[in-house]
């Protein structure tokens, strides 16, 4: 957390600003202030001030979880992990100095205008990047799960190309870029396939109805402003429309039974054991 839907409301709020804000585009760096240097990935802290300092911002994209600022000479990437977020505030004077940063704000980006672009991080997991090419962060990513070119029949074969367990695989970000633990329950729940299938044991039609569900899941991600579902980020409504994530114990919203939560690789999963039925074996 943040996943897809919800990185893609925050970069659609900077690319095109609210009404508490402008638009990130168009704005000039005037400087930078770090205050955890790890925060920064490349290169070195003192490198990264200088080479973004006076570089206008032309564009915020996302791809994957990542959110992908193209200069007028360079790029400025950012990955937010599981605690970070971005946003954009006005520039305050106090007693001549900027604003001290909050706690959790590891990089502030000031610009030439009375606004700057503060990444908070609370688990400083978070990072960013400048760099020549962009795609040297961003190459190891598989295909975005809403874009035309992945299909059902793209889906099935790259299924087809593996034996992993299903919500594993669906989750490696090199496999589909975008999908987390929370957006994967919700699309397999849909599915009606279970976590532990292998993913070459899908048919073409599981395969479909499970692309199907995919971009379902995360549009009505996106429509909703994503999930809040903790204190780190906040403003969604997608939370309200969960049907198995975080509902353990609580009963089946299509038959009834008690919805249960399992471990994944590692990660809590939930699922319905009637709905999703569980494979012979894992």
């Amino acid at each position: 957390m943040p996943e897809l839907p919800e990185v893609e409301t925050i970069v659609r709020r900077l690319r095109n600003g609210t009404d508490e804000h402008p638009p990130v585009v168009g704005e000039t760096i005037a400087s930078v202030e770090i205050t955890w240097d790890r925060i920064i990935a490349e290169p070195e802290p003192d490198t990264f001030r200088d080479l973004v300092r006076r570089r206008m911002i032309k564009d915020a994209r996302r791809r994957g979880k990542y959110l992908h600022f193209p200069l007028d000479n360079g790029h400025l990437m950012a990955h937010l992990r599981m605690s970070g977020d971005m946003r954009m505030e006005k520039r305050q004077r106090v007693e001549a100095k900027e604003r001290p940063a909050e706690k959790y704000d590891r990089v502030i980006i000031n610009f030439e205008s009375n606004w700057r672009l503060v990444f908070s991080s609370i688990r400083k997991f978070g990072r960013m990047w400048y760099v020549d090419d962009a795609q040297s962060v961003l190459d190891h990513l598989g295909p975005e799960p809403l874009s035309d070119s992945f299909t059902p029949e793209k889906l099935y074969e790259m299924l087809q190309g593996h034996s992993r367990q299903i919500k594993p695989l669906l989750m490696d970000q090199s496999f589909i870029a975008g999908l987390g633990n929370v957006y994967t329950d919700e699309a397999l729940y849909k599915a009606k396939i279970h976590p532990l299938r292998r993913s070459d044991t899908l048919s073409r039609e599981e395969a479909n109805t499970l692309h199907r569900s995919i971009q379902f899941i995360l549009t009505e991600g996106i429509r909703r402003f994503g999930a809040s579902i903790d204190w780190m980020y906040r403003g969604g409504e997608f939370q309200n429309e969960f049907r198995v994530y975080g509902k353990d114990g609580v009963p089946c919203p299509e038959c009834g039974t008690t919805i249960v939560k399992i471990k994944v690789g590692q990660r809590g999963t939930h699922l319905c054991p009637s709905c999703q039925e569980e494979p012979q074996t894992a």
